[in-house]
C-alpha cells in the first residue's frame, strides 16, 4: 500500500488509517485499535489502527498522522507491506509490576525498548507509569529504568572529561536561570551543552523562551560545532533522540498529572547521561504550591538523585532552593527575555530574585572546577556577570544559533489591582502558571503575566500587582474569567 500523512497531530502517538472497505480490513477481519506493522527495506513502524468510512484515502492508500510520518521518514506514495504485528511480549512484565513485583535490570530494558518502537498503545502505557508510580519502584529500579532509557536512543560523545550542566525539576512559574546560568560558565570556560524542553502544560519552558531570541532546532553537528566555539549552548532537546522514551512516557504521565519520584529522576539523569554530561546541578524547589512540598520531601528527592547518579557515573550537586512564588517577574517566553536580558545586563530594574538565583546556580556548577575551591564560585560567577562578559557570551550564543527579528508583548493587558491595602503574602504558582497559559503562552510569545509585587512588599489600595498580557482576545477573555474565579492565586493581608 501507498503511504500518505494525514495533518492529525496525534501527541506523540503512531496512529495508521485505513479506509474500512480495503483489502486488508475486509481480509484480516481487523477493526480499530488493532496494532499492525508497516515495513519497507527493513524499516518498521508500528502503529494503532484506525480504519475510517470518510473516502480521504484513495483505495491502496494508507495514512499516516504527522508524528508517524514524520518517525517512518519515508517519501509520500512509498510502497510499504502492511501485517497484524506479533504479540508485545514485555506487557507480561508490566502485568507483573502491576501486581507489585520487582522488575530486573534486562526487564526495564525489554519494556523501553517495545515503548520506543510504538508497541505500546496507550492504554498499555498508561499501565506501565500508574504501575511504576503507586509502588514506589525501589531505588534499584530506578537506576535500570534510566539506564535502559540512554541505552535505547541516541548518545553523545565530548572531546572533555568534564561536560556541565543543570537541570530544575520545575514547577515554578518564571525561574528561567538557565538563561543566566549557561552564558556565565560558558565565559568561564566550561563546556555547557543546554538541551532543554519546551512547555507542555506550563506558560513557558526554557526552549520556549529561548526561542524569541534565537534558533533552538538544530541539528546535532551545528549544536557540537557552536559548542566548540562557545562553549556552550541553549537549544530544543527534541530535536535529538536522546532517551526517547521519556518523551513518550511524559506524553502520558502529563495528563494524568503523575510526576513520581522514580520515574522524575529516571528521567532527567537519562537525559543528563545521553546528552554526555558528566557534573550536574539538580535545583529541587520547595513550596506550598511547588512540585515538592515538603523539606522532608525534598531530601528524600536528593538522596535519590545521588544514589542513582553514582550508579550511572554521573556526578550530581543537589540544591534545595526556594519555590515559593514565582522567579523573576515575567511569565511567559517574551516577558521571561525582558527579565534574562535585564540580569545580564546589570539594569537596575533587574529582578533581584532572578539575578541571585542565578548566580548562586552558576558559582555551584563553576565549583565543578577542580581548581575552584568550596565557597569561590559564587564570586567568581557574579565577577562575571557584572564584568559584563555573560551578556557578551549571550550574544554570541545568539547569534551562533540563529539571531530572530525582535518580537512585541501582546496588545491587550489588563492591570490586576489589589482590593484593599496590605502586603502580598502567597503566590499559587499553579494557577499563577494556568492564568498565563489560558493567556496564550507559550504559543502567543508576548502572551504571559508579568508580576509587580512579590511576597513581603506593600500594596494600596487598587494598585496594580501584576498585569495579564495577551495576542488574541478569546484568550484575554478566558485569563480574565479565571483570574476572576481564582484571585486567590495572590493572597493580600
Amino acid at each position: 500500500m501507498r503511504i500518505r500523512p494525514v495533518k492529525i497531530d496525534t501527541f506523540r502517538e503512531n496512529i495508521i488509517f485505513l479506509r474500512k472497505d480495503s483489502e486488508f480490513c475486509r481480509t484480516q477481519g481487523v477493526s480499530s485499535l488493532t496494532k499492525v506493522e508497516l515495513s519497507y527495506n527493513g524499516k518498521t513502524l508500528v502503529g494503532l489502527l484506525n480504519a475510517v468510512d470518510e473516502p480521504f484515502l484513495a483505495k491502496g492508500e494508507v495514512g499516516l498522522c504527522e508524528y508517524a510520518f514524520e518517525k517512518f521518514d519515508l517519501p509520500a506514495g512509498t510502497e510499504v507491506k502492511i501485517r497484524h504485528m506479533d504479540p508485545v511480549r514485555s506487557v507480561d512484565l508490566v502485568r507483573k509490576k502491576i501486581h507489585g513485583e520487582i522488575l530486573d535490570e534486562d526487564d526495564y530494558l525489554q519494556i523501553i525498548k517495545d515503548v520506543v518502537e510504538n508497541r505500546y498503545s496507550k492504554v498499555e502505557l498508561t499501565a506501565f507509569v500508574v504501575a511504576c508510580a503507586q509502588g514506589p519502584m525501589e531505588r534499584d529500579e530506578v537506576v535500570y529504568l534510566a539506564k535502559a532509557m540512554v541505552d535505547v536512543g541516541d548518545k553523545i560523545k565530548w572531546d572533555s572529561e568534564m561536560v556541565v550542566d543543570k537541570h530544575c525539576i520545575g514547577g515554578i512559574p518564571g525561574n528561567r536561570t538557565t538563561m543566566i546560568v549557561v552564558p556565565i560558565v560558558a565565559a568561564y570556560g566550561l563546556i555547557i551543552p543546554k538541551t532543554s524542553s519546551r512547555s507542555i502544560t506550563s506558560p513557558a519552558g526554557t526552549a520556549d523562551t529561548m526561542d524569541v531570541l534565537c534558533n533552538v532546532n538544530v541539528k546535532l553537528e551545528e549544536m557540537k560545532s557552536i559548542v566548540a566555539k562557545e562553549k556552550g549552548c541553549l537549544v530544543w532537546g527534541g530535536a535529538f533522540s536522546l532517551a526517547p522514551a521519556d518523551d513518550i512516557i511524559i506524553s502520558v504521565e502529563r495528563p494524568l498529572s503523575i510526576d513520581a519520584q522514580g520515574q522524575m529522576v529516571a528521567s532527567i539523569l537519562s537525559k543528563k547521561k545521553a546528552a554526555g554530561s558528566t557534573h550536574i546541578l539538580i535545583d529541587i524547589p520547595v513550596g506550598k504550591s511547588a512540585k515538592v512540598t515538603s523539606p522532608l520531601q525534598a531530601s528524600q528527592l536528593k538522596k535519590l538523585f545521588e544514589y542513582v547518579a553514582s550508579k550511572m557515573g554521573l556526578f550530581v550537586d543537589v540544591i534545595i532552593t526556594d519555590g515559593s512564588e514565582p522567579i523573576g517577574n515575567g511569565i511567559g517566553p517574551l516577558l521571561e527575555v525582558i527579565d534574562v536580558m535585564k540580569v545580564l545586563k546589570m539594569e537596575n530594574d533587574a529582578p533581584k530574585d532572578l539575578l541571585e538565583k542565578g548566580v548562586e546556580l552558576a558559582g555551584r556548577i563553576i565549583e565543578f572546577d577542580p581548581k575552584v575551591k568550596g565557597g569561590e564560585g559564587r564570586a567568581i560567577a557574579e565577577g562575571i556577570l557584572k564584568s559584563g562578559k555573560a551578556y557578551e557570551k549571550m550574544l554570541s550564543i545568539i547569534e551562533a544559533q540563529g539571531k530572530k527579528p525582535e518580537k512585541k508583548l501582546g496588545k491587550l493587558t489588563l492591570e490586576v489591582t489589589s482590593h484593599k491595602n496590605g502586603r502580598i503574602v502567597e503566590f499559587d504558582n499553579k494557577k499563577i502558571a494556568t492564568c498565563a497559559k489560558l493567556a496564550g503562552a507559550p504559543e502567543d510569545q508576548g502572551a504571559g503575566i508579568y508580576i509587580l509585587k512579590k511576597i513581603g512588599e506593600k500594596v494600596k489600595k487598587d494598585e496594580p500587582y501584576m498585569i495579564i498580557y495577551a495576542e488574541e482576545q478569546a484568550d484575554f477573555d478566558y485569563a480574565k474569567e479565571y483570574l476572576e474565579k481564582h484571585r486567590e492565586m495572590v493572597v493580600i493581608e
